[in-house]
Formats: structure tokens, sequence, C-alpha cells
């Protein structure tokens, strides 16, 4: 299989053709709007005034900066080196941790090849493995070189099962219910916490081409820290909104299964990324989702069938998944 990097480092001046996207997805014809900024909440604030804001992010972008997190700027580092160094392997060595989708291995190293000869590729290569719970941890397909990488993951697990836990408490108490409320409905302790490094080499023709086309993400909630080359957008009101870096926040995107919970009063956020001429792109996702087997649907409390049906239909995840991998109507 051709990975992106290797192209990549091949040198091309023009790209394949396969990764250049029809006239009205290209980023020179789909340029986000100016002079919007996305919202930037910080944790250091007076509890009502975060969950207000947390409420107002969610229902009007699906999206929100957290500062003032608690997570140490050195770790956020150390958690960027070992990835850099991942993919700085020689390719015959990255190439051992290798995934295969088609046979329902989903964890490892993995370049999106596309399902169908009309779809086209993206310009990005990654690296994929569940963090927690440690009952569905794989550490075999863990990255062994650099050999702090289990180290530095598993340390910044434990910042992310803390920081996750409290983003949902927020959350429930924005829609009026117990802080532990979506918690329990997504799993209990049984939550899964999933990895995702996305490295995006230099890209010869970024005007032409995507690193991510657009998509909301399936998970609950998304908690993403990227490198400092800016690339992610966001979809507001009929506009692309570039998020510029803004050192040590976290990227928090709600999911699908959040805005099933919530009824629709939180928005699952469209979101794509673009890629660089000169610099590579690299951005660290963890995704919170419920275990396969959660029944998710509209919370209880947010429903009666005369004021407020619900909208979206009862299901397990793992058939949310499949529908959505086989873009099929939920």
């Amino acid at each position: 299989m051709e990975r992106v990097q290797a192209l990549a480092n091949a040198g091309l001046n023009e790209l394949p053709a396969q990764f250049i996207r029809p006239p009205n997805e290209r980023p020179e014809n789909s340029k986000p709007i100016s002079g919007v900024t996305v919202p930037v909440i910080s944790l250091s604030q007076p509890r009502h005034v975060i969950v207000e804001e947390v409420y107002k992010a969610c229902s009007e972008w699906g999206f929100f900066l957290v500062t003032d997190h608690g997570i140490s700027s050195a770790l956020i580092q150390q958690l960027q080196e070992v990835g850099q160094q991942f993919f700085g392997l020689p390719q015959k060595e990255k190439e051992a941790y290798a995934n295969d989708p088609a046979t329902g291995k989903f964890e490892g190293y993995g370049t999106k090849m596309t399902k169908n000869l009309d779809e086209k590729v993206e310009w990005v290569d990654y690296f994929f493995h569940v963090m927690s719970p440690k009952a569905k941890t794989n550490y075999d397909i863990w990255p062994k070189h650099p050999h702090t990488y289990r180290e530095v993951t598993e340390e910044y697990n434990k910042e992310m099962l803390r920081v996750t836990n409290e983003l949902l408490e927020l959350l429930s108490e924005g829609l009026g219910v117990e802080g532990n409320v979506l918690k329990s409905h997504l799993g209990g302790e049984d939550i899964e916490l999933e990895m995702k490094i996305n490295m995006y080499p230099p890209c010869p023709q970024p005007q032409l081409a995507l690193g991510v086309e657009p998509h909301t993400d399936m998970s609950a909630l998304t908690i993403l820290v990227p490198n400092d080359v800016p690339g992610l957008h966001v979809f507001k009101d009929g506009n692309w909104v570039a998020v510029n870096y803004l050192p040590n926040a976290l990227f928090v995107h709600v999911g699908d299964q959040i805005e099933v919970l919530s009824n629709g009063k939180y928005k699952s956020v469209l979101h794509r990324s673009i890629v660089n001429k000169e610099r590579m792109r690299m951005s660290w996702a963890v995704f919170a989702a419920p275990p396969h087997e959660a029944l998710i649907g509209p919370l209880p409390e947010l429903v009666n069938d005369d004021q407020k049906p619900p909208k979206y239909s009862t299901k397990t995840f793992a058939e949310y998944r499949y529908r959505k991998f086989n873009k099929l109507p939920q």
C-alpha cells in the first residue's frame, strides 16, 4: 500500500489524480469566512459561567477550545514528540504496525483508502489505537519505538479520562440534568478512549486536496491537540470557519452520540482538515465513545410525547457505527 508520507517524500510536483477533489470540495473554492472566531472557554471561571458558555458553544457550534484544563504543557509536548518520532521511523518499521480495516483490524498504522473508484483519497496517514479501558487495550499494537511512547500515552490517558469526565458533567448540567447523566448513558467506567494521531505531510497542491473530508465524528466527544500548523475548519451557518492555533488549548468536538443523547440540543460539528504546501501538520485526537453494546437514544429527561418528541431512534453504538460506515440512514 502506498503511504501518503512516502509519496510526499518522493518529491512530487503534482498530485496524483486520486487526491484531487471535485471542484466544489476544493479548498480554493470553499474558503473559510474571515472575521469569525470559535468559542474559547477557560475552565478557571466560576462553575455557572462555564456551564453557560459550554451550553452556548455546544448548541450553536458543536465545537470550542478549552484553556486552563490542568494538563501540563510539558505532557502535551511529550505526547507530540513521541508521535512525531514514530512517523519519523523508517517505512519498514512503521509497516510492522499496519492495520487492515477490510478484515476488521482497525488499530495500528494506516492510510485511508477508498471504498469505490469514485471516492477520493485523503492526504493523511494515521496511527490509531484504544487507550482505555484497560480490558480493551492491546499494548502489542502500540509503537515500541520511541521507547517512551507507552509511558507518555498512559499518562495522557489519565488526563483525558479526567477532562472527559469534567466535560460530560458540564454538558449534563447545561441540559438541566444531574452531572453524571451523560456519562452513565455512555457506559460509565466502560467509556472507551481511542487515540488517533493524524499526520498530514507537505502537499504539492494543497488547494486541490483535503487532509480529511467534511464529516462529523461518531464518538460522543473528540478532544484534540494539534501542532502549530493550522488546518482545521468547522462549519457554521453555511460557512467554513478556520480554527486558529492556540498553544496548549484542547479542541473539543461534539460528536454524534452527544447530539442524539441531547435530542438535538447539542450539535455534532461538521469539520474538515486542509493541508499545507511547506509544512507537516499533525493532530492528536482522542475519541470518547460508548462501548459497542451501549444503547444510545435521546435522554428520557429531555423528551415527552407531546411537546418534545424524540428526534432520533435508540440503537446500540455498534449498529450506529455500522450504519455510519456504510452510509446507511440512521
